[in-house]
This record gives C-alpha cells, structure tokens and sequence, in this order.
C-alpha cells in the first residue's frame, strides 16, 4: 500500500523564515488602529469601546417566544446564512452523487454542527428503519456474526474527536482560481465527536482466521459504496459509530450506522454500513481502480493513498470577505493531520516570503482539528496570506510545486493538501490567489 509520506519535501524542514512571535492581547486591544464597528455581514476586526450612555433594548421590554414542550432547537433566524452548500464548480444536472461543503468560514470551533457537516453520496440518501438494520461479519473469520443494532449498543461505547476530509476536497484549484470562498475550496473537511465500537472488538468477537489481511466494507446504499481497508487499520483505531456530537447520526451521516476511519480519505468511511467481509487481498472495486487514485508521473495510477496528509487553510479573512481597514486582524484557521498532531502553523501575509508561527489553540488532539490564530498589523497595502502546519511525523505541509515533483497534477486529482494563499487587496477585498 502506497503511503507517499513526504511529497517531495526531503527531511520535512520547515524553511523561509520560521520566527516564533509573541502573543500580547493587551497591546492589541490598545491598539489605536483597531477597527471600529465591523460589520457582522464580513468586515473584520474589533470594535473600539467608547464611553456613553446604553439604550436599553426592544428585548428588555417584553416578553419572549413561549417555551414549548416539545422541540429540537434550531439556530436564530439571524443565522440562515450559515448553510451547507453545493458545490458551485461541478454543477451535476442530478443530485444523488454529489457534495455538500461546510461553511468554514462561519465554524467557530472545532466541531462541526451536525446540520453543516460536509456531504458525499453515491446514490442519494437511503431512508433506513434502524429496528430493521443488520451489521453482518463475515468471510475470512472463525465464527460469523450478525449484529441488529440493539445488539451493537450494548456493547460499552466509546467517543473520539476525529476530523473528516474527502480525497477531493480542493480538487478545483489546484493551479488556477475557480472558487472563492474557502467553503467551496476546503469545505469538504468537517471534524466531529462520535460514538460507537472499536471495529477490533467485533473482529475480535468474530475471530480471525489466518492469512486476514483485509476487510471489505460495503454500505446499504443504492450505489452499494464498498472500500477495501487493510486489517492493520481495522484493529487499530477504525470505530463502528452510531452516534455523532452527542446524537444519533443524521441520514446524511450515514444513519443508523457507518464506519469511522480516523485520519483517512472520507469514502473509506463507508456509511449506512450493512456488512463486514474479511478476506487476504483487496477486492479492487471500482472505487478503488476508476475512482480514489493517484495519477503519478510515469502514467501509472497510484492506489490505496488514503492517509489525508497534515494541512492547514485560513477561514478568515478569506475569500469574499472584507477587512475594513487598517489595523490588527486576527487572522484564524484550521490545520489536520491524518498521521497524528498538529505540532506547528506558520503564516505568511507576504506571499512566502517570511514566515512567523502562529498560537495554537487547545485542545491539539490526534488526526482532529487544531485552530491556529495570528494577530496581524496589516498596513493597508496587497498582501498574500497563507498557512503551513507541521505534524507529530515530522512532515511539512507541501506546495502544489513540491507535490508537482512526485505526482501529475492533471484531470480529475485528488489528495490536495499544499499550501493555500488568500490575496488581500488595498480595499480590504481578500479573494483566492491560486496563480
């Protein structure tokens, strides 16, 4: 199994520049070039606080919206904005295989709300009774098994935090613009706590027979989505999940049961999960020859690269917002890896040039979302700004240069991980500065 650890990076040093800065809030806060009254509709920065009197708001005079028995909560009104989208480069003329991105730009922490996380299906959205649902363990195994799903919530649960990227998540840009906001270049990564089964336990249950190398897993889906997935990864720390940020999973997540493959491409994480077939080789499907490989340089296609490599990508400021003026901004984002912590975030605002680190925001979990922050006096005058994580394996996130060296970026590529740039105008336009 090809893993292409390091793009080309060489010993995985980070270079450029690489200048710790010291984080001093009160100096930001006093600072008198902060921006006064940004707009909630994309200005940035931090109103300045001035004395005078406060008028007491419509709110505190009367009542509020009855408390009714029964609901599920759903966010304010003034929030609709906040929507999980379709992608805007593929336009599909149907929509039962297709993506839904989540809007980074508006995640405030690292877990994604259930009603954003990011959607790929095959064959639209199967509508499964769970009193119905069986989980079968089967082949290569001593004893076969079959779960219903009472049966597998007996077992003792366990909840991780794990982030989530589709192999194609910034397949349109790798050398030319064709989106703008980071919801539709990185918007196909969500992170989320979920609950469930170690896939050994059942494997364990099940027995192994010997020459177990790999597992099948395939989904009840119209399209029957099924991955191959070596019996290393099984046994290491694959879940069998039904639950999703304190909830049952959602439809579109895969409800009543899916796989979780922590750190992997997201279509191994095979949903509406029905069976579990262990065997000595993988069975090469279709998603696994046509689809979910690499073009490599010598024409050969490379397969079974599922580790989504350490990447990071500024939300904001980012592509179709506006920073007001002059002034420190706080520039936030996201940095993953599926090969352990995020250990290190540099940011640049002079296209590459230099290089300073950013604060890493607790908590830094294993193959989860780290949150990095940078605060940034911009001068008013065209930037280009960028992030570059670096993980616990040592490895540097690479450019589309570094990974143009040891794969073909043409067609349909996937596995976008290089750094990405923002250019932010004079106006305070920030938009994608892919060249």
């Amino acid at each position: 199994m090809a893993k292409d650890k390091d793009n080309g990076l060489g010993d995985g040093r980070r270079s450029g520049g690489v200048l710790p800065v010291s984080e001093d809030r009160r100096a930001f806060l006093k600072s008198g070039a902060l921006l006064a009254g940004a707009s909630a509709a994309g200005g940035l920065g931090i109103a300045t606080a001035h004395a005078g009197s406060v008028k007491v708001p419509e709110s505190n005079l009367s009542m509020g919206r009855e408390i009714p028995a029964k609901i599920y909560g759903m966010p304010s009104k003034y929030e609709a904005h906040v929507t999980r989208n379709r992608t805007d480069v593929f336009v599909n003329k149907q929509n039962w295989s297709d993506w839904s991105m989540t809007p980074l730009q508006h995640q405030l922490g690292i877990v994604t709300p259930n009603g954003l996380f990011y959607e790929r299906h095959h064959a639209g959205i199967p509508d499964i009774n769970p009193d119905d649902h069986t989980l079968a363990v089967h082949g290569m195994v001593k004893q076969p098994l079959k779960f219903s799903m009472s049966d597998l919530m007996r077992y003792p649960a366990v909840s991780k935090f794990y982030f989530m990227e589709c192999s194609g998540n910034g397949l349109t840009d790798w050398k030319a613009v064709k989106s703008t906001t980071v919801q539709q270049t990185h918007g196909l990564l969500s992170c989320a706590q979920w609950t469930g089964v170690p896939l050994s336990w059942l494997l364990d249950e099940a027995g192994l027979a010997d020459g177990a190398k790999w597992v099948l897993l395939e989904g009840a889906d119209g399209s029957a989505h099924a991955r191959s997935v070596p019996i290393d990864k099984c046994m290491d720390d694959t879940l069998i999940v039904w639950g999703m940020n304190g909830e049952m999973l959602r439809p579109e997540n895969g409800y009543p049961l899916r796989a979780l493959i922590p750190g992997w491409e997201g279509n191994v994480s095979v949903k509406w999960l029905r069976r579990i077939k262990v065997g000595d080789k993988p069975w090469h499907l279709r998603s696994e020859t046509a689809r979910y490989t690499d073009p490599m340089p010598d024409g050969k296609w490379r397969q079974f690269s599922m580790v989504m490599e350490c990447k990071s990508v500024i939300t904001r400021p980012s592509g179709g917002m506006k920073i007001p003026g002059p002034g420190r901004v706080e520039i936030e984002g996201f940095a993953w890896s599926g090969n352990g912590k995020i250990t290190a975030v540099d940011v640049t605002v002079d296209g590459g040039k230099t290089w300073r680190e950013a604060r890493l925001e607790e908590p830094v979990i294993d193959k989860c979302l780290t949150r990095f922050r940078y605060s940034w006096d911009w001068d008013g005058g065209p930037a280009e700004i960028a992030s570059r994580a670096v993980d616990s394996s040592g490895y540097v996130q690479p450019t589309v240069a570094d990974i143009d060296k040891v794969r073909a970026i043409v067609g349909f590529v996937q596995h976008h991980n290089a750094v990405f740039p923002w250019s932010v105008a004079s106006s305070g336009e920030v938009a994608n500065a892919i060249a």
